[in-house]
């Protein structure tokens, strides 16, 4: 058996590394990695503003021509690029980079770069494998199209007409009029579907006479949606789309385009690219906060001043971007933040740890008290029909990052089970519910997770992290589901979901995306301290000890080797952002190390139950 103290002693070192992470003020802010994608659509804004008359800063040419540098020596060996550096080439960040160089006459000064990235997108079906690759959402394959047309790569004709004129009804009937782009991506509904239309009219004269007169009001929806910093969700793509579609359209001058701009222009990274999002720092200060909390006596962390940090995050207007009711936290303290529903939970969570501390004053705990009260409220709103909970809103199923989700429905419950005091007797059927919708496993016993990918796999699932999400659920939350008034089945861990997750153990002890993948990825497939931390939590979550699960030693002793020769701070892209768009976070192997060594701590030292919850439960 693997030591005890080996297992502390890594935790204590994985914990100081984190706590050093904090920033100054008591929170975390992290880093998230820099990407080809954003960078060669950021190249496209900054071009196409200059090219289309845009008071320009004086710096612009320096800033696209540090973006093209990073560009051109990032291309992958087989011609494409990939999302970050550590990602392999795919058809959409490809194919902006190409349309980026061409904009900006380097296809043509650099032919070799050029003629392979061709090849590439060739290879992997060209504009109807673009098409492929996201189905019918048309979030990001519509821009594509639309920053390859703007370039002079393909007639208009190619790129789908958006109906921009929808985002004049109000926001509450979005969701009935089948939008082909999710919920988040309205302003790329307004600024690609007006470049489409601008260029290239319908034939038919009254509905170009209906378009054309909700034109200017349709527009007016990105003021209203623009953050004081200017990014769109503080995301450099998403914002340089509506940019470049602004300035192709006349208004490269108008007050969205210049604040676009001036955000594109403040979100440079040293190395002349640009990152997904301007920082998760909401999102990684709460899993920063509940992975150091799990050993009750490590909550000398728990400062008043991060505190009150979280609870000025907590949104207290109706929010412009979706209309969500406040109440609720989004993933970043910035402007471009929208609340949802996996950060809400994270920060219920956290502030039940700050609640449980038990030595701030009586005014503060209320506070605590009446925030989370909030938080609960607003996720109790948003649950979809199917019992699960979506991303940002309620009833938007038709596109695949707008429905209900395992990672966020398991999330939230845990939110709300730590909250239960707070909640009405009419608000268990909801908890029922959601627990229902969470039984939807995979055959093998697997959950797919919305957010979180491999790029192994070849649906770029992440069974791991979905998984050991939603086994956390039910590690955090027997105790309260007897309580529940209407009759349910016990909440116990389920065998199969067990089983399903120590067959995936590499023979390094580590964990990534499955074993079933190792042959089909000719050999690039490897372990990751990101995916060996969440199965190490998934599979101590039926309370069983060390001693019953063998696999469990192997990973926490490839976990410690990870930490004595500080290698657990490695990432891997493993997230993803909107419209599977790659990303790692500096912070996430660290964060997960420290729960789940955190954990494994927990266990060794705790004697094993009498009787464990695995076998008295039903076989799933």
């Amino acid at each position: 058996m693997i030591d005890p103290a080996r297992i502390r002693a890594a935790y204590e070192i994985a914990k100081q590394d984190l706590l050093k992470e904090r920033d100054p003020t008591g929170h975390w802010i992290g880093q998230l990695s820099t990407s080809s994608l954003s960078t060669a659509t950021a190249v496209s804004a900054l071009q196409l503003a200059l090219r289309n008359g845009s008071q320009s800063s004086g710096s612009d040419m320096q800033l696209i021509r540090g973006g093209v540098d990073y560009l051109l020596s990032h291309q992958n060996e087989d011609g494409g690029w990939g999302d970050t550096d550590q990602s392999y080439s795919n058809i959409a960040t490809t194919m902006l980079t190409v349309a980026a160089l061409t904009i900006t006459g380097d296809a043509e000064k650099n032919p070799s770069v050029f003629s392979a990235a061709n090849r590439y997108i060739e290879q992997k079906g060209g504009i109807p494998g673009l098409r492929a690759r996201y189905g019918k959402d048309k979030t990001f394959a519509v821009p594509i199209l639309t920053n390859h047309a703007l370039a002079g790569l393909v007639d208009w004709g190619e790129v789908a007409p958006l109906p921009f004129e929808a985002a004049v009804l109000p926001q509450s009937f979005y969701k009935f009029i089948k939008l082909p782009v999710v919920s988040y991506a309205i302003p790329a509904l307004v600024g690609i579907g007006q470049a489409k239309y601008y260029h290239d009219k319908p034939w038919n004269p009254l509905v170009r006479l209906i378009r054309g007169a909700t034109f200017h009001p349709a527009a007016q929806v990105l003021t209203k949606m623009q953050p004081d910093s200017g990014g769109y969700l503080e995301a450099i793509p998403l914002t340089s789309f509506v940019v470049m579609s602004l300035a192709a359209t006349g208004r490269a001058n108008s007050q969205v385009a210049q604040n676009g701009l001036r955000f594109i222009r403040e979100s440079v990274r040293p190395d002349g690219s640009w990152p997904i999002d301007t920082n998760l720092a909401t999102w990684v200060t709460t899993l920063s906060i509940n992975a150091l909390s799990v050993l009750p006596e490590d909550n000398t962390h728990l400062t008043l001043e991060c505190l009150e940090w979280l609870l000025a995050c907590q949104t207290k207007n109706v929010h412009p971007f979706t209309g969500a009711a406040p109440g609720a936290w989004g993933w970043t303290d910035l402007s471009g933040s929208v609340p949802d529903a996996d950060d809400t939970p994270g920060a219920l969570l956290a502030l039940r740890h700050f609640y449980d501390r038990g030595d701030f004053d009586e005014s503060v705990r209320q506070r605590i008290r009446t925030a989370a009260k909030h938080g609960c409220r607003w996720l109790l709103d948003l649950q979809n029909s199917d019992g699960g909970w979506p991303t940002f809103c309620r009833g938007w199923g038709t596109q695949p990052f707008d429905r209900s989700g395992c990672d966020l429905t398991a999330h939230v419950l845990r939110g709300l089970f730590a909250w239960y005091e707070e909640l009405d007797q009419h608000d268990y059927p909801h908890l029922l519910k959601g627990k229902w919708y969470l039984f939807n496993q995979q055959a093998e016993g697997s959950w797919l997770p919305l957010w979180f990918g491999n790029q192994d796999r070849a649906e770029e699932d992440n069974p791991i992290y979905g998984t050991a999400k939603v086994l956390n659920y039910f590690r955090d939350t027997h105790e309260f589901e007897y309580q529940l008034t209407t009759p349910s089945p016990p909440s116990l861990v389920p065998k199969n979901a067990i089983r399903w997750l120590a067959a995936q153990q590499n023979e390094d002890g580590g964990f990534g995306g499955g074993k079933a993948i190792l042959a089909a990825s000719e050999g690039r497939y490897e372990s990751t301290v990101e995916e060996t931390a969440l199965a190490i939590e998934g599979l101590l979550c039926d309370n069983k000890g060390l001693e019953n699960h063998p696999e469990l030693e192997k990973a926490l002793a490839w976990l410690c080797h990870r930490v004595e020769e500080n290698s657990h701070v490695e990432c891997s892209p493993i997230g993803f952002y909107f419209s599977k768009l790659w990303y790692y976070e500096k912070l996430y192997p660290r964060i997960m190390t420290v729960s789940a060594l955190a954990y494994a701590c927990q266990a060794v030292k705790a004697a094993p139950a009498a009787t464990s919850l695995a076998e008295v439960e039903t076989e799933n």
